[in-house]
């Protein structure tokens, strides 16, 4: 298993239990807290990203579709569409080895796909389907906050069985209610993470602090920020003094998104992308990026430590994707099974030790020091009361904001 901690070593096999070390078959290795530490802890800050975010546009809720009929007795498969980098992979680059387990012990063949690049894109291909109640050919699919309370809202999604999810009493206890999903009732959380500034080392020996470091000449033609509107727009007003879980206007957005297109426009920004930032700074077309926590750590890892990552003086942003069955699903038991297995603590220690974000889960991080005591220390991964008290997430946005804002945020950057 190629997991991923952060200085590459393996565990040692004799501390682990029977049910880790069969998870552990190979070296271990990999997306609202106020300014002045409002925070009461790791529990608090997580319920802000848990709230922040949630659009009111997106179409209107008028006839929703029904789901599907469940056929899981009858059809022990399932589909799985994630993001790049978001699962334990195996040396062989080919395998998952939680879940080859997951289906060594079920009896469910899974097939993954990392079909996820922005919450847009994917939601672009499938929107007409769901709307429809029309099967997308995914059983699971994980999306962020604003994009599953947008899905949930439409009826996109189906109700989960509480029968079947005995450990989602592991949630982490204030990720347990939030306003697009109370009683997280259609969703669990799969990973949090931050949003910030990278940089390849090499060539930037001093790194960087701040947004504005971006827009240095000599970085000119090698900078790229995310598609993702509430990251690159949400560390763009935190560095204009804006906080973003507040009360910011039209007009604050306007003047950020001014800077965006002012480099943009001046070739700055090489590209505004998906998860492929990461392809770019490996292959060296990019050396400066807004980027995600987690994808840091995993390409360092695979790459000899050659990039650097921080969150800005002026704040980064915090947010969790979500694991959610569509409403056309017919295999949502299956999908069920899944979900609780994810979230017996110690498959999510294994899972957080090669993905390196933020876990969810109650326990994973006592698990995590019987596979390696240093990422059970990690504040990317369990984030300290201190870390937290500089990330922000993006207030809900009303219906009128999120279609204005969005059409703004596409046309700057040429969607």
């Amino acid at each position: 298993m190629s997991a991923r901690p952060l200085r590459g070593r393996r565990p040692d096999p004799r501390t682990l239990t029977p049910e880790v070390r069969a998870l552990v078959r190979a070296q271990l290795g990999r997306r609202q807290v106020l300014r002045g530490g409002a925070a009461a802890g790791l529990g608090l800050g997580l319920a802000a990203c848990g709230t922040g975010g949630t659009p009111s546009g997106g179409g209107s809720a008028g006839a929703r579709p029904s789901p599907a009929q469940d056929v899981s007795a009858e059809d022990p498969t399932l589909n799985w569409a994630n993001w790049t980098l978001y699962l334990d992979l195996a040396e062989d680059g080919e395998t998952y080895p939680s879940l080859e387990a997951f289906q060594e012990q079920t009896g469910i063949a899974v097939t993954y796909s990392e079909d996820i690049d922005s919450n847009d894109s994917f939601y672009g291909r499938v929107q007409g389907q769901l709307a429809n109640g029309d099967d997308i050919g995914q059983d699971v699919v994980v999306l962020t906050d604003w994009m599953a309370g947008r899905m949930i809202r439409l009826g996109y999604t189906q109700e989960l069985d509480e029968a079947n999810l005995p450990n989602k009493t592991n949630m982490l206890a204030n990720l347990q209610d939030i306003d697009f999903d109370p009683g997280r009732a259609h969703s669990l959380p799969w990973q949090s993470g931050f949003s910030g500034i990278a940089w390849n080392k090499d060539e930037l020996p001093d790194g960087l602090t701040s947004v504005s470091d971006l827009w240095r000449p000599e970085l000119k033609g090698r900078v790229e920020v995310l598609d993702e509107m509430r990251d690159t727009m949400g560390l763009l007003l935190l560095e204009q003094g804006v906080d973003v879980s507040g009360d910011w206007s039209a007009d604050d957005f306007g003047a950020a998104l001014e800077v965006l297109e002012e480099q943009v426009s001046s070739g700055q920004i090489r590209q505004v992308v998906g998860n492929s930032y990461k392809e770019d700074l490996v292959s060296g077309d990019a050396i400066a990026c807004v980027g995600w926590s987690g994808d840091i750590t995993q390409i360092n890892f695979e790459n000899g430590d050659r990039w650097g990552f921080a969150i800005p003086d002026a704040g980064g942003m915090l947010w969790t994707d979500n694991m959610m069955v569509p409403v056309g699903s017919p295999r949502k038991t299956n999908a069920e099974t899944l979900m609780n297995y994810y979230y017996d603590p110690e498959v999510a220690a294994q899972v957080a030790a090669w993905v390196n974000y933020v876990c969810p889960v109650e326990g994973a991080q006592e698990a995590m020091v019987a596979i390696d005591p240093e990422l059970a220390e990690n504040p990317f991964i369990f984030p300290t009361e201190e870390f937290l008290s500089n990330v922000y997430v993006t207030r809900s946005l009303t219906a009128a904001e999120e279609s204005d804002f969005s059409a703004q945020f596409q046309e700057v950057i040429g969607r």
